[in-house]
């Protein structure tokens, strides 16, 4: 259940959980919506959905970047791409990462300009492992599916795995056909912008040494983090 400010009351169409039932195919797994139920109080407007239970565990259940290899088969990882690449040729309606937060998120966090062009496919925008089940592979939290920057999604999942090399080695070469491209290095360069952003606000204290240093080893330039940041995506 959400709660929002009454004057942003009403579900946006194609968005959420709910967008996510209507336009994305049956083969990407993750729990099926059942029904909403949305109601308005004098300041504060509730919206709440019932969908299926999930009983397996999710990979990471107490922070979204890893401390340890979770062990998963191989079956797990093709579940994973299976369901990334079905995904993609969904019709997402909302612009998850905007280009207008690139522009000023790029030089912010990255120490770099940002790129002329955003090369954009449907993906799930929030991809860490504390959005993943164990076997059998769900995907959890859609809040932010949509079209994010190509490489998005998986470039969020590597920087979540740097303390964990040979599972972000394992993503690297999973992913290398996106991640290797130009277009998938600009959305891994905005996944890694993202979380430098939220270093800047005092998250993954463990995980910020990999997260610069992976940023520089892909511009050549150290990124300036700032000690605090509101710049909003």
């Amino acid at each position: 259940m959400s709660r929002t400010a009454l004057r942003n009351a009403g579900r946006m169409q194609g968005e959420g959980i709910v967008g996510a039932s209507l336009l994305v195919s049956d083969a990407v797994p993750r729990p099926r919506l059942h029904a909403v139920h949305d109601w308005t109080d004098s300041e504060w407007a509730f919206e709440a959905e019932a969908f299926d239970y999930v009983a397996q565990p999710v990979v990471s259940p107490d922070r979204a970047d890893l401390d340890r290899d979770p062990g998963l088969p191989d079956a797990w990882w093709d579940d994973l791409c299976q369901a990334l690449g079905t995904l993609s040729e969904a019709d997402g309606v909302r612009v998850t990462v905007r280009d207008e937060w690139m522009e000023r998120a790029f030089p912010l966090f990255l120490g770099i300009p940002a790129p002329a062009k955003v090369e954009r496919m449907t993906g799930h925008g929030d991809l860490h492992w504390g959005n993943l089940t164990v076997v059998p592979m769900n995907l959890l939290d859609w809040e932010r599916w949509g079209r994010v920057p190509l490489g998005f999604d998986a470039g969020l999942l590597h920087a979540n795995s740097l303390l964990v090399p040979g599972v972000a080695d394992r993503i690297r070469k999973r992913f290398a056909s996106i991640l290797d491209s130009p277009a998938g290095r600009i959305g891994e360069l905005a996944a890694l912008a993202e979380m430098l952003q939220a270093v800047a606000r005092g998250w993954y204290p463990d995980l910020a040494p990999c997260l610069l240093a992976h940023a520089e080893i892909l511009t050549g330039v150290r990124p300036p983090v700032p000690a605090h940041s509101e710049v909003t995506a």
